[in-house]
């Protein structure tokens, strides 16, 4: 018999633990789309995002004997706070699995509202296996994350809040997308009471299951996702999930990490907030889909879906920001080595303000820049690289260079002419005390090591650049080391940064 999900939303008890979270406008990001965005407020709620909702319904609707056998979950942060806190409230003894990897806030958050915290593994996969297991030992049920009717309908109450909190003209409500939990709630709803209104999910590039799957028309498991937006990493979404969003919902938007970032820095420049980078995915999403269908006049609403932000993360989204607005790029300039060329190509940047300037001397003829500079605009950024190369100036724009902006800005140091047979590869290994060093001892496998750059941002996964000697006969050796080694990693040796910069 088919779920009555609009039944199960209405009848949902979320409200001993949740409040109604407010609908406000977002007026500075509104002007500059053209178009009124609202924000629901998931991220005021009691454990900073909207996961309360689902794991309290699921909670409370469970007997007596099995709330006397406890609870178990796997999470590596809101969904682990979540059930917590309602095993607080319903006095339920609740075990959470989470990867060791967890930074140490999110673990004592959830062990001061008493519940058992284990860490397992390097991944939320491997929490979620190891929680499994000690389901089937102990008995306790398992409270899944977004697949199960009771965490759906408790998210769905969002939706029933909207509608009642905006009786207006509404066009779209945007919503991130993890497993599908959130999104799927929220559609069961507003199209059941209001189908006009469109339903639009957002995820990132590097973790878009939910795209995938429908693009495919089947669940599609991920080999590995990006973790900047960590609260959405799924690399399988939940199969209710996938029938509800393939049924319900009218379009997925994709972001990329630095529009991400420019849309935690909007809603801080209205709210004075900062969410977490899967709070600020539908503001991400809600300004791609104004650019890219040219609409004005529109409302729609953005769910703020969480607040939980490691601080030492900042300084990377800080970094980022500008280039996610298009308000900065950076380019790699070559200019002859010769007195008075600085400032020459300095009287060409004319206004604009120069945000960052590498330089190190390399070669008696020419001399290769790294610049930043704010822009208005990629239409900026165009016009200033045909300016360039008017005055027959070489440039390469590398605003969407991700080995130039994690790592390159970073280590413009000259060439090693020495370094005979180097190869370039990027890197990312679980963040955890201890890592890098583990990192670097698998490292050592005879390769000399002639270039390495770590720094770390704050998140789950540390980045690392390494070049290494390798002779043309070890290419072979090389590949199977890289199969043993188990991280992923990208091949960087073409790249135009490294080239430029780094490279003989």
């Amino acid at each position: 018999m088919p779920i009555d999900y609009l039944q199960k939303i209405l009848t949902a008890r979320v409200y001993d633990v949740a409040i109604e979270s407010p609908l406000e406008p977002a007026p500075t990001l509104s002007e500059r789309l053209g178009n009124r965005v609202l924000l629901k407020r998931e991220d005021q709620q009691p454990v900073f995002s909207f996961k309360l909702r689902g794991a309290y319904n699921k909670m409370v609707n469970l007997s007596a004997a099995q709330r006397a056998k406890g609870v178990i979950a796997a999470s590596a942060g809101n969904h682990a706070q979540g059930v917590a806190l309602a095993a607080e409230r319903l006095a339920c003894k609740a075990t959470i699995v989470m990867p060791v990897t967890t930074p140490q806030i999110k673990v004592a958050a959830v062990a001061a509202r008493g519940a058992d915290v284990v860490l397992h593994g390097d991944s939320y996969s491997d929490a979620y296996a190891h929680a499994r297991a000690l389901q089937q030992a102990s008995g306790a049920t398992f409270v899944h994350p977004y697949d199960d009717p009771d965490v759906i309908a408790g998210q769905g109450t969002i939706g029933m809040e909207i509608l009642r909190q905006w009786q207006g003209p509404l066009d779209a409500i945007f919503v991130a997308i993890g497993g599908g939990g959130l999104i799927s709630g929220i559609a069961s709803y507003v199209k059941r009471v209001r189908p006009e209104v469109r339903i639009i999910g957002v995820q990132p590039e590097d973790s878009d299951a939910m795209a995938r799957s429908l693009a495919a028309g089947r669940r599609v498991k991920l080999p590995h996702v990006g973790l900047f937006a960590d609260g959405v990493a799924v690399k399988q979404v939940g199969e209710r999930t996938f029938r509800i969003v393939r049924d319900l919902v009218d379009d997925i938007v994709l972001v990329d990490t630095d529009a991400i970032c420019a849309a935690l820095k909007d809603v801080f420049e209205d709210t004075r907030s900062v969410l977490e980078p899967a709070g600020a995915l539908s503001v991400a999403g809600a300004k791609a889909w104004a650019e890219r269908h040219r609409v004005r006049d529109r409302t729609w609403v953005a769910i703020a879906c969480g607040a939980n932000m490691n601080f030492d993360r900042l300084r990377f989204v800080a970094e980022r920001a500008e280039v996610g607005e298009r308000r900065e790029a950076i380019l790699a300039v070559t200019i002859p080595e010769r007195p008075g060329s600085f400032r020459e190509f300095i009287g060409l940047v004319g206004h604009r303000s120069v945000t960052e300037f590498n330089y190190r001397y390399a070669d008696p003829r020419t001399a290769h820049i790294f610049v930043g500079l704010e822009v208005a605009g990629r239409h900026e950024t165009a016009a200033l690289l045909a300016e360039l190369a008017r005055r027959r100036i070489e440039a390469i724009d590398l605003t969407d260079n991700e080995m130039a902006k994690l790592h390159v800005r970073h280590l413009v140091g000259g060439h090693a002419p020495t370094a005979e047979h180097e190869i370039v590869y990027r890197f990312e290994f679980p963040e955890r005390p201890g890592a890098l060093m583990k990192f670097l001892d698998s490292m050592s496998a005879g390769w000399n090591i002639s270039l390495f750059h770590y720094r770390n941002h704050g998140a789950d996964y540390g980045r690392v650049l390494v070049g290494m000697q390798v002779p043309p006969s070890d290419k072979a050796e090389f590949r199977r080391f890289l199969a043993r080694l188990g991280y992923d990693y990208v091949d960087e040796t073409a790249n135009p940064a490294y080239r430029m910069f780094l490279g003989l």
